[in-house]
C-alpha cells in the first residue's frame, strides 16, 4: 500500500506524484442492495471529483477505484482483498449491510487496510480499521423507540428485519429495551425476513391481528434493500395509514422512497442523522452539487452525508499526517471536526464513531421527510448500555488502544473484531 507524503506545491503539483492516491469504492452496483448502494458510488464519484478540482489532497489527484461485489457478502472480502493487494488502495468507502462489513473485517484487520463504513448499524463492534460514519443504535434506534414511547403512546411493537445480523443484534438490544421501559414481553411481535422478500401479505396480517385488543401498534422496520418496496406497497393495499399503525424505518430514505408511489405513505416515519429537507446552507450547497453532478430529479439521504463527512475528515487527517500511511491517518482522526449538513458538527471520537444529531423525519406525499424531531450531537457508542454483557465493555483507540475494554476488569478483552 502506497504511504504518499509529498509537499503541496503549485498547480504544477499533480505533476510531482508518480501516480494518483488510490480510493477503494466498496458498493454493490447490483443484486438486492443496489437500490441503495449504487447512490454511494456515484457520491464518492462527485467527492473525489471536487476534491480533484480542489486540489486534490498531497499535491496529488485521487483515483477512484470502484468495484461491484455484488450483494455477494463473501465476495465483498475478495473484492476488499483485491483493492488493498492488487490495486494498493490506501483507503476503502463502503458496504452496506452488516453482513457485507463483517464478511470484510478480517481482510482489513489482516492488511491493516482503512475503511470508512457509512451506514446505520447494531453497533457491539469496534475495529481499529474501521471509522463508523452511520449511526450506532443509541443515535437512532433507541431514540426512535423513545418517540414511539413517549410521543404516539404505542403498546404493542413489531420489530420486522431482514435476516441477518443487524436487524437482529438491533431487535436483541431493543428488546431488551422496551422490557426496561414496561413493554411485556407478549406485546412484541419479532419477524425475519429474507433479503429480497416479495410476499408481504401474512405478515402484515399479523401486525394487524396485534392490535385487536384495542392497543396501540407501532412498527420498528430494519427491512433492508428492495424488500421495503413490497413491505410498503402492502401496507398501502391492506388500507393501513400511519395513524392506524405508525412504521419506523432505520434503511429507508429518499432514495428508496423515489421508486414509490408514497401517497399512501404520508405520516410514516425514518430515523437518521440526516434529511435532505433540512434547511441550511451547507445542505442547500451539497443538494446542487449532487443534482449538478447525477441529475435534477436525484435525491440525498443520510448515508451520503456520512461518506460526505468521512471523506472530508479523511482528507483533513491525510492533510494532518503529511501521508497516507495508515497508522498515521488513524491517529490524526481523533478529534477531527466538520459541519455536518444539518446545522452543527461531526466530530470523530476515540471509539472511531461521529457525534450526530439524530432526527425523526415524517414521509410527505413527495417522496421526502417532514423534520419532527431533532437533537443535539449524541456520541455514537459502540456498545450498547442496555445490554447487561456490553454495558460494561468501552471502545478507546486512541489513549486505551483497545476496542473492547472491560471497564470492571480494566482489561482489553480483544483487539481484532471477531466478537
Amino acid at each position: 500500500m502506497s504511504a504518499l507524503a509529498l509537499s503541496v506545491g503549485a498547480t504544477s503539483a499533480f505533476a510531482e506524484c508518480a501516480e494518483p492516491i488510490q480510493v477503494g469504492v466498496l458498493h454493490s452496483l447490483s443484486g438486492t442492495m443496489a437500490i441503495s448502494e449504487t447512490t454511494l458510488k456515484d457520491t464518492m464519484l462527485m467527492l473525489i471529483e471536487q476534491q480533484n478540482a480542489a486540489g486534490g489532497v498531497l499535491g496529488c489527484q485521487i483515483e477512484a477505484v470502484v468495484v461491484d461485489p455484488a450483494s455477494d457478502w463473501p465476495l465483498f472480502a475478495e473484492k476488499a482483498r483485491e483493492l488493498l493487494t492488487v490495486n494498493e488502495v490506501d483507503v476503502i468507502f463502503g458496504n452496506w449491510t452488516s453482513v457485507s462489513r463483517k464478511s470484510v473485517l478480517p481482510v482489513i484487520e489482516e492488511l491493516n487496510g482503512l475503511l470508512f463504513y457509512p451506514v446505520q448499524y447494531e453497533g457491539e463492534e469496534s475495529s481499529r480499521n474501521v471509522f463508523y460514519t452511520g449511526a450506532a443504535p443509541n443515535q437512532q434506534a433507541i431514540p426512535a423507540v423513545d418517540y414511539f414511547l413517549e410521543e404516539l403512546g404505542v403498546e404493542k411493537f413489531a420489530l420486522l428485519g431482514t435476516d441477518y445480523v443487524y436487524p437482529r443484534t438491533t431487535n436483541n438490544i431493543l428488546e431488551q429495551y422496551l422490557q426496561d421501559n414496561g413493554i411485556a414481553s407478549e406485546d412484541i411481535f419479532v419477524n425475519y425476513t429474507p433479503f429480497g422478500q416479495s410476499d408481504w401479505a401474512t405478515i402484515v396480517a399479523d401486525v394487524v391481528a396485534l392490535g385487536e385488543d384495542g392497543k396501540q401498534v407501532g412498527v420498528i422496520s430494519t427491512i433492508n434493500g428492495d424488500a421495503n418496496i413490497g413491505f410498503y406497497k402492502e401496507l398501502a393495499a391492506a388500507g393501513i395509514s400511519a395513524d392506524d399503525i405508525p412504521v419506523v424505518a432505520f434503511s429507508v430514505g429518499e432514495e428508496e422512497l423515489s421508486g414509490l408511489d408514497t401517497s399512501d405513505l404520508v405520516g410514516h416515519l425514518a430515523a437518521w442523522n440526516y434529511f435532505m429537507s433540512a434547511d441550511g446552507d451547507a445542505n442547500a450547497a451539497f443538494i446542487e452539487s449532487w443534482q449538478a453532478f447525477a441529475g435534477e430529479d436525484r435525491v440525498t439521504n443520510d448515508p451520503m452525508e456520512a461518506h460526505y463527512i468521512g471523506f472530508n475528515m479523511w482528507i483533513n487527517a491525510v492533510e494532518a499526517a503529511g501521508t497516507t500511511d495508515v497508522d498515521a491517518v488513524r491517529a490524526a482522526m481523533y478529534g477531527q471536526e466538520f459541519p455536518n449538513l444539518t446545522g452543527g458538527t461531526a466530530v470523530m471520537l476515540p471509539n472511531h464513531h461521529l457525534a450526530k444529531p439524530v432526527l425523526i423525519g415524517e414521509i410527505t406525499a413527495d417522496g421526502q421527510f417532514d423534520i419532527i424531531s431533532q437533537t443535539s450531537e449524541v456520541p455514537g457508542d459502540a456498545w450498547t448500555d442496555f445490554l447487561p454483557e456490553s454495558a460494561v465493555l468501552t471502545s478507546d483507540w486512541k489513549d486505551l488502544g483497545c476496542g473492547m475494554f472491560n471497564t470492571e476488569t480494566e482489561t482489553c478483552v480483544q483487539l481484532t473484531s471477531n466478537y
